[in-house]
């Protein structure tokens, strides 16, 4: 392992689990093979999103997909990616865009970090981390995904004025990423009181995870914006 590595940096270290847990189901399996090669977010299909000047949504980590898709039905004009290695989940997500007859969103079988190191600067004007793997023993927390490495390469390619939202419902979890995200100089938590974090935002969808209540305290919310450069 190199110095990088053991620092938590890039490197080949994961911040995921398994990458699947059983048998994909029929029809999710199917869309594998029909739906996700129209729908994979190549790097030439980001490069055109991006490069659209419509607004380009990140979710990172979407579990079943249930957010990504109604996110994305709701806001038609924008284009969705979304980065998921856990391969259940992204069968999940297929058989949701299906359903929906959703045309745009981008899906990324993988790990979103390099994805980030590919985007332009300033191209995205949205980005989600919602109950990422908390990695709650302290000798795992370097294969947490929110590094400094991370939020820096969130300020880079969200545009000025972007939002990065990222909720937990484990304690550590929250005080380790708001420590991390209000250490880069470029990103704004604007939070005065403690709704602001602890009351769900107006535009976020629950999932079935969410309910379920697995982590050790109330989900919490902090939207951070990108700032406008100094001129």
């Amino acid at each position: 392992m190199t110095s990088k590595e053991k620092a938590g940096g890039w490197g080949p270290m994961r911040s995921f689990g398994r990458i699947k847990a059983r048998t994909l189901k029929p029809r999710q399996a199917s869309l594998f093979d029909t739906l996700l090669p129209q729908i994979e977010g190549t790097d030439a299909r980001v490069l055109s999103a991006v490069e659209s000047g419509c607004d380009v949504w990140l979710e990172i980590g979407f579990g079943g997909g249930e957010h990504l898709a109604l996110q994305a039905a709701r806001n038609p004009d924008v284009t969705f990616i979304g980065c998921e290695p856990f391969l259940n989940g992204v069968g999940s997500a297929l058989r949701h865009i299906a359903d929906a007859g959703l045309s745009n969103v981008l899906i990324l079988a993988d790990d979103a970090r390099p994805l980030l190191d590919k985007l332009p600067s300033a191209s995205l004007s949205r980005i989600f981390i919602l109950f990422a793997d908390p990695w709650p023993k302290a000798r795992h927390n370097k294969r947490r995904f929110i590094q400094p490495e991370t939020v820096a390469s969130f300020a880079r390619v969200l545009k000025p004025g972007g939002t990065v939202r990222f909720a937990t419902d484990w304690a550590n979890y929250a005080d380790w990423a708001l420590e991390r995200f209000e250490a880069n100089p470029d990103l704004e938590w604007q939070a005065q009181r403690p709704t602001d974090w602890t009351v769900p935002p107006a535009d976020h969808i629950t999932t079935r995870y969410e309910t379920k209540g697995l982590g050790d305290c109330k989900p919490v919310f902090f939207d951070f914006v990108r700032s406008e450069p100094v001129v």
